[in-house]
């Protein structure tokens, strides 16, 4: 919900959360533990570890609303000593629960009385049977993780594992579907001598993180399993097919966290473990999991690190004389003003730390840029911010590839339809690129190829590009898994997810005969996003740097203007045939609003405008209605959206500050009344086009994809 800027945290009926975990222990107490730990929210359980910070103000009142937070205030409640009673009183949740977290918060405070020295196994047992994280372990003995596993071994407090019982005990169970706990007794994961790979999972899907990285660990275990190893699927989401009991041939339900990976080796010993399907959750333990003698497979996790440290990264690009955009790094204002000296105005600003774009904007000027500065939390020498130079109204694409370490296959290259500004995870996209002139792509798929070898991939390969001016940009490299595997997978009927498990299981790009990669597609297939707006009142619709999509659509047509249309139809986009189209946009914006106008009127639609806008269209000869602000009095342009009488709204805002002016209601309204609102001239333009193409030909193909000619 911290994406939505303005909405309501309350939980209500009305449903928000946007992915889940589950959790599996012999007690409430254990099982909690985990849930709190596995939610990918940077906590390592039930605060106590270091991260806690509260609302003092409003604090009585957060321990009594419900919101995501919430069981950290009634956590910290009982830290301050409140009772089971005044809790119950504040927040009406059911005194068993209550009298459960109670007792955590007094193991807690009871390990927080000695140091980790001085703590014997009975005492780490009962804290591990309670929930407490290693991490948590730590910060209340002022130590640190590693020693407290290392501790923690020495004297014997090591878990079990137990099988979930899929017969409900009426006949012997087979499902090698198993939990860790420190209860007491034998573990009942039985022995195997064959080689086996264990596949981290993705954790809890969220914005920026979802089913996409699940349906690539997925295939990597059939892969897997095919190439003759025993898959062991490590994840802790209900939802997935990745926690299918019989997906892989072994399962453990558990947070992917160094300390419950760690425990899990303990016991498998797996060959290797393959971290770079499943997203960001499993690559930022990959250099643990090696440092303590794990067999990363596939690319290593230097490699990963030369990808995401931007200052080896750019000399990589200098020494390959790869083309990308001045950037620079700040600590402070002073610093971040420096760096907007040397490289200018505007600026792709973004934290270290970011998953899915999260606090990333744009600067165009130095007041707005001291704003963010002064409100983004956590900015230091450790956590720095980064300023890329943005390219405006440029071309972003996406090549996705795998490479062996000897050879490049390009998967495929996508062409985003929203120009850079508004992220690749929000963007409609098509494959095969609709705009790009032919050495343009293949500048494209040379640098990748060239980067692959460089960075010493084995597996999947993202890269991120920007073309303005006819320049190729490289905006970044993911040696990993991407959002867009599934996509291109299913768009040119190559398997990426699957080879590339079995690249890193040490076989060749040559033993698979994989078509040419450079064939031509006899079709266009369409991916667009799925907004959640209509679940947060309150929250402005305006698609920017920080991804806020939480699903996505694909469509397939042997023409792109079918394939456009049928992925805004899919995504919720209600395209009106006929009616008035509302057009209000940013100065910059209107000589090309004018045009798009221009091509609706042909089309038969009306135009309405507000004041300036419509003097410009009027200008350059388009029939326009002048519609009443609203700030103009009544009947106005909200009138006119409740009445029905606009079908569809563009608009576009000064750079995305003015949330609080007429834009942003009138935004809000079309969510509402469910009307169709573009926030970028470039899907404009698009959904114009495409509705010229619908007029010639209203009735579009089914295609099949089985029936898709993927030859070359």
């Amino acid at each position: 919900m911290k994406k939505f800027k303005g909405t309501d945290t309350t939980l209500s009926t009305r449903m928000k959360a946007v992915g889940e975990i589950m959790a599996i222990g012999r007690t409430f107490e254990e099982a909690f533990g985990k849930a709190m730990r596995s939610l990918e929210n940077g906590r390592a359980g039930l605060g106590s570890d270091g991260k806690d910070s509260f609302d003092e103000e409003h604090f009585e009142e957060l321990v009594g609303k419900p919101t995501e937070d919430r069981m950290f205030y009634i956590a910290e409640a009982f830290r301050r000593n409140w009772t089971i009673d005044q809790v119950f009183n504040a927040s009406k949740i059911d005194r068993w629960f209550l009298s459960r977290l109670y007792d955590i918060i007094q193991v807690e405070k009871a390990l927080g009385t000695y140091s980790l020295d001085e703590l014997d196994a009975q005492d780490l047992l009962r804290a591990k049977q309670f929930g407490l994280s290693d991490i948590q372990i730590a910060y209340l003995t002022g130590s640190d993780e590693h020693t407290v596993r290392a501790r923690r071994k020495e004297l014997g407090v090591v878990p079990v594992f137990k099988t979930v019982d899929t017969c409900a005990a009426e006949f012997e169970s087979r499902t090698e579907y198993h939990y860790k706990t420190y209860e007491l007794g034998e573990s009942e994961v039985r022995p195997s001598t064959k080689k086996r790979a264990m596949i981290l999972g993705a954790g809890p899907n969220r914005i920026g993180q979802g089913i996409e990285f699940d349906y690539c660990c997925v295939h990597a275990s059939y892969a897997l399993h095919d190439a003759g190893f025993e898959t062991i699927m490590v994840n802790c989401n209900p939802e997935t097919v990745s926690t299918d009991y019989d997906t892989s041939d072994r399962l453990y339900f558990e947070p992917l966290t160094y300390e419950d990976v760690m425990d899990i080796v303990d016991v498998e010993q797996p060959d290797g473990v393959v971290v770079t399907l499943g997203g960001q959750t499993p690559l930022k333990l990959a250099r643990d999991l090696e440092n303590s003698g794990m067999v990363v497979m596939g690319t290593k996790p230097e490699a990963i690190d030369l990808a995401e440290d931007r200052d080896r990264f750019s000399e990589i690009l200098d020494e390959l004389h790869i083309t990308y955009p001045a950037a620079g790094m700040a600590s402070s204002f002073e610093e971040a003003c420096q760096v907007a000296d040397r490289i200018g105005f505007p600026l792709l600003v973004r934290p270290s730390y970011v998953l899915g774009g999260r606090g990333m904007v744009i600067a165009y000027d130095a007041k707005y840029l001291e704003k963010y500065m002064a409100e983004a939390a956590r900015i230091t020498p450790d956590h720095p911010v980064y300023l890329d130079r943005f390219l405006e109204g440029a071309i972003e694409c996406d090549v996705d590839a795998l490479c062996d370490g000897k050879q490049v296959y390009i998967g495929g290259v996508l062409e985003h339809i929203e120009e850079a500004g508004v992220h690749s995870g929000d963007s409609a996209c098509c494959i095969p690129p609709f705009t790009l002139s032919e050495s343009q792509v293949s500048q494209l798929r040379s640098i990748t190829r060239r980067l692959a070898l460089r960075l010493g991939v084995v597996g999947l390969l993202n890269v991120q590009f920007a073309i303005k001016d006819s320049v190729v940009y490289v905006i970044e490299a993911n040696p990993r898994a991407s959002r867009t595997v599934p996509f291109i997978s299913k768009a040119t009927g190559v398997p990426l997810a699957k080879i590339a498990a079995r690249i890193m299981a040490g076989e060749s790009l040559e033993s698979f005969n994989l078509p040419d990669d450079e064939r031509r597609q006899s079709h266009f297939c369409v991916k667009e996003a799925v907004m959640p707006f209509g679940r947060f009142p309150g929250a402005d619709v305006v698609l920017g740097p920080e991804m806020k999509s939480t699903g996505e659509v694909m469509c397939v047509d042997y023409q792109y203007s079918r394939a456009l249309y049928k992925a805004c139809i899919a995504s919720g986009i209600n395209v009106p045939h006929e009616g008035s189209i509302l057009i209000t946009v940013a100065d910059m914006d209107k000589p090309e609003a004018a045009e798009i106008a221009a091509g609706f009127a042909d089309l038969g639609y009306e135009i309405m405008a507000t004041g300036g806008t419509a003097e410009y269209m009027k200008e350059n000869g388009v029939k326009v209605t002048v519609a009443t602000k609203v700030s103009e009095g009544s009947p106005n342009i909200l009138d006119d959206i409740k009445e029905g009488r606009i079908s569809m709204v563009i608009n576009t805002t000064n750079h995305g500050r003015d949330a609080e002016r007429d834009g942003f209601k009138i935004r809000r309204s079309t969510v509402e009344h469910a009307i169709a609102c573009l926030t970028s001239m470039d899907t404009a333009r698009e959904l114009q086009h495409v509705m010229s193409a619908m007029r010639r030909r209203r009735v579009v193909s089914i295609v099949a994809l089985q029936d898709l000619a993927w030859e070359g």
